[in-house]
């Protein structure tokens, strides 16, 4: 019995020997986010290829491979596109800041960024929507407010957006006129969002040739796109694509078929009992899909 339990004994140390070791072989020279590598050591350059033979479209590649690799490519919309590669899009013209981020197995992270001027819009699904952004007086100049109602709803210009608030059941618009081709198919699409949600309340878009007229209210051909209270949504706070978050709404959101090659109105009106923190509109987009 003594023999057994000397053995055991010593088997006993000599794994709590050879657990130690490996622990110890296992461990950083030194703690940097838990894995010897911190943030300053790593590197998130990148490069950017336009690719041959393809309008507005790029491909970016990493310098050095990690864990995980992320893309915040042109709508600055987050890092949510994957890939140590990733072949881009980008239909409008414009200056975009690329941005790549890369992380370690401990959690380090670190971002690159570049700027990328794309030169022309792409003929076809480029937007033809002008100062759909808002982050300029240029761009807000493009829009004309439709004074529907005389007061009571109002839209302001600020922090590169569009927002109407207001309420008393009274309404009011923003449009500009865009060109159209006979036969295409148009998606008409936005940001839209509330902090608070919304009361009682109607977004409307309108694509037509009627020309609108302060003092009267704007329906011409019907919305093309909507959100309502009564459809069930926008009565908490929002965020998203009209095409997403809307509402109230036979059909496919925001398409618009060309009838004739003419000048239309794009008409977006807001209106309702209560408005509450109103509601933001942002990257109005008008593009050609066939």
């Amino acid at each position: 019995m003594k023999l057994n339990r000397t053995k055991n004994s010593a088997f006993e140390v000599l794994y709590v020997l050879l657990t130690a070791l490996i622990v110890i072989s296992c461990q950083p020279d030194e703690f940097q986010d838990g894995n010897g590598l911190s943030a300053s050591e790593m590197d998130a350059s990148f490069t950017i290829t336009p690719v041959d033979g393809i309008n507005n479209t790029y491909l970016f590649t990493t310098n050095t491979t990690y864990l995980t690799s992320q893309w915040d490519v042109a709508d600055n919309s987050g890092f949510n596109i994957g890939g140590t590669t990733k072949e881009v899009f980008i239909p409008d013209a414009g200056t975009y800041i690329i941005k790549h981020r890369v992380t370690g197995i401990g959690g380090a992270s670190t971002i690159a960024e570049q700027e990328l001027v794309v030169e022309t819009s792409d003929p076809l699904a480029g937007n033809i929507v002008r100062g759909g952004k808002f982050d300029t007086a240029d761009d807000i100049s493009e829009w004309t407010v439709l004074n529907i109602s005389a007061s009571g709803t109002e839209w302001t210009f600020a922090d590169g957006k569009a927002k109407v608030a207001g309420g008393g059941w009274n309404q009011k618009g923003i449009y500009q006129a865009v060109d159209v081709i006979e036969g295409v198919t148009y998606k008409v699409d936005m940001l839209v969002s509330s902090t608070t949600g919304v009361q009682n309340t109607w977004f409307e878009v309108f694509a037509s040739s009627t020309t609108p007229v302060d003092g009267s209210d704007y329906s011409a051909g019907g919305a093309i796109a909507k959100f309502s209270t009564w459809g069930g949504c926008a009565t908490e706070a929002f965020s998203g694509k009209l095409s997403v978050v809307g509402c109230d709404f036979s059909g496919e959101q925001g398409v618009f078929v060309a009838q004739s090659t003419e000048t239309i109105y794009l008409v977006i009106k807001c209106g309702g009992e209560d408005l509450l923190d109103g509601v933001s509109v942002d990257n109005v987009e008008m593009r050609a899909t066939n």
